[in-house]
């Protein structure tokens, strides 16, 4: 069997959860790897097979994204060319984590698929929302990436097609410690942003993951650490707390590992302030961004209660084993479909 995986590369999570899938898939067929997007800054240690800039978001240094290196990026004529390009046809299962190039070949193509990841989930209105609805926000979540079927995931089973986070096995397997320092990753805030307020307080060492330096950096009571997918899991699974985005994956690490979590949504992504109202439900604690006052709002969150622990309902290769089935009846129903349409046309004439 022949599997196409199209991986956003928008961020590291899709990345991050891709390489944690990679042996599941291959116990079913040969997998190629469609990466879509170029915003991530992990090392993709999948089999690669298609590549494309997609469409990326960038992120400025206060917390928000910027917009206009958005715009600059996006090229329509592109976007078409490469979704007629992409051989959807050729594939036994077509599975799509977020891509809306995938998403239109499937179409041009009449070719069915599953969108599969934590923004599937958001198809369901079980899911939390903020209290203010963005309808531009919903549009993106439910149409930027359509598929035939999903299979979702989320910090809870809001519905029958959600499913638990999928964690790296070096989480599930820790040793969880606490050795005192705080493990950070803000990637929408600058490094000096983030060292200003981190720098106020006393008596805790903070672990700081940046996109910008290339070497282990002490600075006081920081120490800025390049990104690197096995270093970062090694400081959460020994930190007292971390301090990162509203994105999926981190948070829901932290949550499983027991850890203090403390979240900043990224200003005017949706899927983030969506993520951040279920965080609240575990007891996280959430602030909307860096202000002068941030380090008094840490130092409180410190001395606070770890947030409710989460615990997994289905394992890696249970939610790997009921996507490949899911993906085999639709492309079964729809090859009966395309005789059904034929012996018509036939008949017709």
């Amino acid at each position: 069997m022949k599997i196409l995986y199209s991986v956003q590369a928008t961020g590291n999570g899709h990345i991050s959860r891709a390489i944690e899938l990679m042996p599941f898939l291959k116990q079913y067929g040969e997998v190629d790897v469609f990466l879509s997007g170029s915003n991530s800054h992990l090392n993709p240690e999948l089999p690669i097979k298609y590549r494309s800039k997609g469409v990326s978001l960038f992120y400025g240094n206060k917390g928000g994204l910027d917009y206009w290196k958005m715009l600059k990026d996006f090229s329509l004529k592109r976007i078409w060319k490469e979704a007629k390009a992409l051989p959807v046809d050729r594939y036994d299962v077509v599975l799509n984590d977020f891509d809306s190039i995938t998403s239109l070949a499937c179409k041009l193509k009449n070719v069915p698929s599953v969108g599969f990841g934590h923004q599937a989930s958001f198809r369901s209105n079980n899911v939390p929302r903020p209290l203010k609805n963005d309808l531009a926000g919903e549009i993106v979540l439910k149409h930027y990436a359509s598929s035939t079927a999903y299979v979702g995931l989320h910090f809870k089973q809001y519905d029958n097609f959600i499913f638990s986070p999928i964690l790296k096995n070096q989480i599930l397997s820790a040793d969880v410690s606490n050795k005192g320092h705080v493990t950070v990753y803000l990637s929408h805030y600058s490094d000096e942003v983030v060292k200003k307020t981190l720098h106020q307080i006393q008596g805790i060492r903070f672990e700081v993951f940046s996109k910008k330096v290339k070497q282990v950096i002490i600075d006081k009571n920081i120490t800025f650490i390049p990104i690197n997918n096995d270093n970062f899991t090694n400081s959460m699974i020994d930190c007292l707390g971390v301090i990162t985005g509203a994105g999926f994956e981190t948070p829901a690490e932290a949550l499983y590992l027991g850890k203090k979590l403390l979240c900043l949504p990224i200003l005017g992504q949706y899927e983030q302030l969506c993520n951040a109202e279920s965080l609240k439900d575990f007891g996280v604690s959430v602030i909307n961004k860096i202000e002068e006052d941030f380090y008094l709002k840490i130092e409180n969150w410190l001395n606070g209660q770890a947030p409710t622990q989460l615990s997994l309902t289905n394992s890696t290769y249970e939610i790997v084993q009921h996507t490949i089935d899911l993906a085999r009846s639709l492309k079964t129903k729809n090859t009966f479909e395309q005789l059904l349409s034929e012996d018509d046309f036939q008949v017709m004439f």
